[in-house]
């Protein structure tokens, strides 16, 4: 933070109604940093002196909007947001521990469960991760299942992040809309994975199994449907002067900043900076579709509201060339080290009996080595590193989980904004608490 001699209130991050840094207290300078706000939680707790000028309030963690358990402290001047702290942990699991004590194989049994809108990827990123140490090379049929299911559940996120939205925002009609199209979208992985969320259904080697009979008429009458509905999302939102009034101009972020705070995904593009792994980094069978990366310009509520709009009509056409060159052959690799025998030949040979019972008590090895592998998940880069010793067992294992990431960019677009904007601007972020937390 600097300071000028010609207005001692004016800082690099803004205006800030605080007292010159010549008379200013020891605790008052450590709270002056920036848009965040830089006290201890037992600070928080305490009165506040009669003459204050500012009030400290806590939002969260049991509050409606706050995506889960996410507690803010917000530091306020009448309604304006002068600084926020995140605070977070009442969600804490310890996946990435818990990952360490377990086989490659049930690997994806726990990864899938951080971010539980969207676990596809939390699996997809783990397997790619351990296939690199692996050295394997997946079937042309698992790369293009593995794509289908990414972009299938980019749109059950994405319209649960809709419904939301505009729950938050008081549009109930929204909210019932994006659960319907969400629902269906669920069904559909249901059919393909036999559950609706946590599904582990990627697997080290390709996937659990082939797709079902019937999937492509199924996937396409889902596909059909959703442009008339999103003309509907048009009118009641993107074309409603409330809504727009509500969101535009409201938590606004430069791109530098983006950068700098390490932000991807939405939030990243909404201030114009087109960066997408599926098309800078691809990975899977992405550099072989057609789709357009979309971008913001202001890089508001607004912003990445449309984009997520948007990237529904992106997910489809590409699920449209999936659907058309969808290849034959296996759904995973023949590697006898890493894939179990086919259930039926287990009731045939004692060999796959016995191969069958090795593989899931006792795993695989995995050469010694580090890997590193990121997929661009609906809420940004979501990246696996993983340390093997040779052993059947991560030594150990990172998680870039990008809610994590986003949730520091939430103090400097709070900053200067108003209580009710805190809310929209949570929304806008989108964060799953389970990814953060882990």
């Amino acid at each position: 933070m600097t300071t000028t001699e010609e207005s001692p209130h004016l800082t690099s991050e803004g205006a800030q109604e605080m007292a010159p840094r010549a008379i200013a207290g020891g605790t008052e300078v450590l709270r002056e940093v920036g848009s965040v706000l830089r006290i201890s939680e037992a600070e928080a707790g305490q009165d506040a002196p009669d003459d204050a000028e500012t009030t400290i309030i806590n939002m969260g963690p049991q509050h409606p909007s706050t995506h889960g358990v996410l507690r803010l402290m917000l530091e306020l001047d009448g309604e304006t947001v002068l600084r926020t702290k995140p605070v977070i942990g009442y969600l804490h699991t310890g996946m990435e521990k818990t990952g360490e004590s377990l086989t490659y194989l049930q690997g994806g049994t726990n990864v899938t469960r951080m971010d539980y809108a969207s676990p596809i990827f939390n699996e997809l990123a783990f397997c790619l991760s351990a296939e690199q140490l692996l050295g394997l090379e997946l079937p042309p049929r698992a790369t293009w299942i593995r794509m289908l299911m990414s972009e299938l559940n980019r749109l059950t996120s994405h319209f649960l992040f809709l419904a939301t939205n505009g729950m938050d925002l008081g549009s109930t009609s929204m909210m019932i809309y994006g659960w319907r199209e969400r629902e269906e979208g669920l069904r559909i992985l249901e059919m393909i994975t036999g559950l609706r969320m946590n599904h582990n259904f990627i697997r080290v080697g390709g996937t659990a199994a082939d797709l079902p009979d019937g999937w492509q008429q199924r996937l396409t009458d889902y596909l059909d449907s959703i442009p008339e509905r999103l003309e509907e999302y048009e009118v009641l939102m993107t074309n409603q002067p409330i809504w727009r009034e509500r969101l535009q101009g409201v938590g606004s972020i430069t791109t530098e900043e983006a950068l700098a705070l390490g932000a991807t995904g939405p939030i990243l593009r909404s201030t114009g900076y087109a960066w997408d792994l599926r098309r800078d980094m691809p990975y899977l069978a992405y550099d072989e579709v057609d789709f357009d990366v979309i971008v913001g310009t202001y890089g508001d509520c607004f912003d990445r509201y449309a984009i997520r709009l948007n990237e529904v009509r992106e997910s489809v056409r590409i699920l449209r060339q999936v659907i058309e060159m969808m290849p034959d052959g296996d759904y995973r690799t023949q590697d006898k080290k890493v894939t179990p025998p086919p259930r039926a030949r287990i009731d045939e040979s004692m060999e796959a009996l016995i191969h069958h019972f090795k593989i899931f008590t006792e795993g695989f090895k995995v050469p010694e080595g580090d890997a590193y592998a990121a997929v661009e998940s609906p809420r940004g880069e979501l990246g696996v590193s993983l340390v093997s010793d040779g052993s059947a067992k991560p030594y150990r294992m990172h998680v870039r989980g990008p809610s994590f990431v986003n949730l520091q960019v939430l103090p400097h677009l709070m900053h200067g904004g108003l209580i009710p904007d805190a809310v929209a601007i949570i929304s806008s972020v989108d964060p799953i608490m389970g990814e953060v937390d882990r």
